[in-house]
């Protein structure tokens, strides 16, 4: 098997792969929408909304409220692999507030035309949220490959580096998982930072902290490794509200 076949089998499916990894530490949970809870089509209860508690599903969470899986995740704007985790607020009806998901339905309204005007340039890209705090680098070494939207093989950032280098806290946070339970990403943490942010480190040698243990940012909490990867490399990723962003975009320059 080449190295590339190998590195594409590691990062296929991140997302679905640190779902069901969170599904098992209940820091994030993936279910696939089940017809029997509640029934389909429902409105739901317009305004309310639900904060997602660790170790519940979407199936228990619609169930408890008597409502359908599948409708949950169409009023979440939820997707395969339909993630959830703790402290996320999901809509229990049409406009219930929620964090994450799609935006609510609007009405088509008719209004007169306006005047034209010169057309100007659209934004090459919309700008990137804002975390509220600094991040660093949780590790030195050479890029080996950048973040890609959309490809599921590239949600992150991989460092190449040597064996036993220091792994360190990209922000202060909490560990929320910190174990080897996912085939392909050997020894993982992955910290919470706030009610919107994670970061998770793959692939490490040694894991140096537990599950709720609190670390500062730049603090070591693990060692470079190869496990589940063909080379020395630590994966990064950055999640705002459960989706990846480019950790590129947070990380200071270089």
């Amino acid at each position: 098997m080449t190295g590339t076949s190998v590195r594409v089998r590691i990062r296929c499916g991140l997302a679905l792969a640190l779902a069901v990894l969170l599904a098992a530490c209940s820091s994030t949970v993936v279910r696939t929408p089940q017809a029997e809870a509640g029934q389909a089509g429902s409105s739901g209860r317009s305004g309310a909304s639900v904060v997602v508690k660790q170790g519940e599903t979407l199936y228990s969470i619609a169930r408890r409220n008597g409502v359908a899986v599948e409708d949950i995740a169409r009023w979440n704007g939820l997707k395969p692999p339909y993630t959830i985790y703790p402290g996320q607020r999901l809509a229990l009806g049409q406009g219930g507030g929620r964090s994450g998901g799609a935006t609510a339905p609007t009405r088509t309204v008719t209004a007169p035309k306006p005047a034209a005007r010169p057309a100007s340039p659209a934004p090459a890209s919309s700008a990137p949220a804002s975390s509220g705090f600094s991040w660093r680098w949780p590790a030195q070494g050479v890029l080996l490959n950048t973040y890609v939207a959309g490809n599921n093989t590239r949600q992150g950032i991989d460092i190449g580096g040597s064996s036993g280098q220091p792994v360190t806290a990209a922000a202060d946070g909490v560990v929320v998982y910190s174990g080897a339970g996912l085939v392909g990403y050997g020894e993982l943490i992955i910290v919470k930072h706030n009610e919107q942010w994670l970061s998770a480190y793959g692939h490490n040698r040694k894991r140096l902290v537990a599950e709720g243990q609190s670390v500062n940012a730049g603090q070591q909490i693990a060692e470079m490794g190869r496990t589940g990867a063909e080379r020395e490399m630590l994966h990064f990723e950055i999640r705002h509200n459960g989706k990846p962003v480019d950790p590129l975009l947070y990380l200071p320059k270089r």
